[in-house]
């Protein structure tokens, strides 16, 4: 598998980013995961996007999903259908994407997408929101979506060969109640899991994310921070 970054920021994009996004090739299968605002572009710049074969969205937060809107219409124009996977929930954002472009259907229960088997667990957020797991020939890509601590996510994403992981806060700023984790959370979870690399993913642009990789390596030394347009083999 290959995870290639089409945006990183959250919950709104910097100057010249993209909020999430990411498009994961296995063989001939191409996913979308999260269509956040400016991840269109990018993913534009690297491949037709009728040549997806599905669509994956952890939650339906605007920096995960704004981008399907317009991206409706291209595909109303070329004529493309395609799966969505996503929860039910907020019934009023669901809505803004009914469209005879994208069949619906329920994340909880996964799926098999061309050559990647997945599957999701539900995480800690102030909506319906889940980690993905995906497998492909023995290699193992996991996604933590937008979440703060949780027990779930450690057994879920055990031994992956790459965690993409939400640290948006750094440990000044992280507080037990907030929607996310922050940079060293996401290392302590990666350690505990005893997973192989670790990407830091969901940046907020005001938050140094110098500062975010060296909370992170602290505890964990396999790390990077996510970029648009990285490419990490898995």
């Amino acid at each position: 598998m290959r995870l290639t970054v089409l945006g990183c920021n959250g919950p709104y994009p910097e100057a010249g980013g993209a909020c999430s996004g990411y498009l994961i090739k296995a063989g001939d299968t191409r996913i979308l995961l999260e269509c956040g605002s400016g991840s269109l572009s990018f993913l534009t710049a690297l491949t037709e996007p009728e040549k997806i074969d599905a669509i994956v969205l952890s939650h339906l937060h605007y920096d995960h999903m704004s981008d399907l809107l317009p991206l409706s219409f291209r595909f109303a124009m070329t004529g493309k259908r395609v799966k969505v996977y996503a929860p039910c929930a907020p019934e009023n954002i669901r809505a803004l994407l009914d469209c005879p472009a994208y069949e619906w259907c329920d994340i909880a229960k996964g799926g098999q997408i061309g050559a990647v088997r997945f599957t999701a667990a539900p995480v800690r957020h102030p909506v319906p929101s889940y980690a993905v797991r995906f497998e492909h020939e023995g290699r193992v890509l996991c996604y933590s979506g937008d979440t703060n601590t949780c027990d779930t996510l450690k057994l879920f994403v055990k031994q992956a060969d790459l965690f993409l992981c939400d640290a948006c806060f750094t440990d000044a700023l992280w507080q037990e109640n907030l929607p996310h984790l922050s940079a060293s959370k996401a290392a302590e979870a990666a350690r505990a899991a005893g997973v192989k690399r670790l990407m830091l993913t969901h940046f907020r642009p005001d938050i140094s994310k110098e500062t975010l990789l060296s909370e992170a390596e602290k505890v964990f030394a396999n790390v990077c921070l996510a970029q648009v347009g990285l490419k990490a083999e898995i």
